[in-house]
């Protein structure tokens, strides 16, 4: 058990001693210059800055190291799965991890794994996927992992912004910011990853609806004390371990909310107001917004209803509160 807390007491020491594996520059006159960028689909205006030949979008001093260096926390690049049944070994019906589903195919990544690795590069019927979490943010997002043109692996860049995961794209080596989903410094700055549709939910939930799904197995190819937190009781406390640029009090700074830009404008929803009255209606950027809570996952899920009546799935950003408001400080909210 010592050997536990040993470990456990060292990793949470390397999130907060400050590395610069990248080499940002910290040094020189930042130059503003307008590129265009694919935004669902749209060509669009984007301001960027350029310090030492370096494009960036957010300021260079506020990617800080978050410990780890460059790959410290180690992705998954193999995953292996085992079947539901298996799993009940390892799991308890109250895991919380994330679902996916693609091409017929259901997984579930269990947080208890994710928790330690953060990335997993998963191929699905020949299909790169990208899963991605931040314990920091309790933010577990799935991409098309597309950079210019082609799908590639990411990495743990072992730097945060506004306390998330920054990535890197083992492709340019550029960084990309988990909660805006787009590259924040580097040849692919201003670029926007896809985000794909996924759930937040128990494991028990994933089992009953999904019986012939798979788990990400804990045979990682890393030695890892799976089933231990090492964030400990932070998910439930006041306060983050790395400054954030911009507080609201509109919610708890770990509230969690699902979080959507149109349009270039950003609004959260509060699962707990959908839960209330178990589906509701917005408008929202001249869009018909339909946030539904789906009893049988223990989840909210969000739809674009269509002129027709249809039902369009939109792919939030799921998020502790403070993490999405620092990310979009003019956020609308509904709660």
């Amino acid at each position: 058990m010592a050997g536990v807390v040993a470990v456990i007491g060292a990793f949470i020491l390397s999130r907060v001693i400050f590395r610069n594996d990248f080499n940002l520059p910290r040094n020189g006159e930042a130059q503003k210059e307008i590129i265009m960028i694919q935004d669902n689909g749209v060509e669009v205006e984007k301001e960027i800055m350029i310090t030492n030949e370096i494009k960036h979008s957010v300021p260079l001093d506020s990617i800080l190291g978050g410990g780890p260096p460059k790959d410290g926390i180690p992705s998954i690049d193999h995953p292996k799965f085992i079947s539901v049944s298996e799993a009940l070994k390892q799991l308890s019906d109250t895991e919380p991890g994330l679902a996916f589903e693609i091409d017929n195919v259901s997984r579930f990544y269990p947080f208890q794994i994710l928790v330690w690795h953060e990335i997993v590069n998963d191929t699905i019927n020949g299909k790169r996927v990208l899963v991605t979490y931040c314990p920091l943010c309790l933010s577990g997002i799935v991409f098309d992992p597309v950079v210019a043109g082609e799908q590639v692996e990411f990495g743990t860049s072992g730097k945060l912004w506004n306390s998330n995961l920054v990535m890197y794209d083992r492709k340019t080596d550029s960084l990309w910011s988990q909660i805006l989903g787009e590259a924040i410094v580097g040849e692919m700055t201003g670029t926007k990853l896809k985000v794909l549709s996924s759930d937040m939910m128990r494991f028990g939930d994933f089992k009953k609806s999904h019986p012939d799904g798979t788990v990400l197995s804990r045979d990682t190819g890393t030695a890892r004390f799976y089933g231990q937190d090492p964030y400990s009781d932070y998910y439930t406390t006041p306060g983050t371990y790395f400054p954030v640029d911009k507080k609201d009090d509109r919610l708890n700074d770990k509230d969690f909310v699902l979080g959507i830009v149109v349009n270039g404008k950003a609004k959260a929803y509060w699962p707990e107001a959908v839960k209330k009255v178990g589906e509701l209606e917005d408008k929202f950027q001249n869009k018909t917004v339909v946030a539904r809570y789906e009893k049988d996952i223990d989840a909210v899920r969000i739809f674009e209803k269509k002129p027709d009546g249809t039902l369009e799935r939109i792919n939030p950003f799921g998020s502790f509160w403070f993490s999405w408001v620092a990310a979009h400080p003019d956020t609308e909210l509904l709660k």
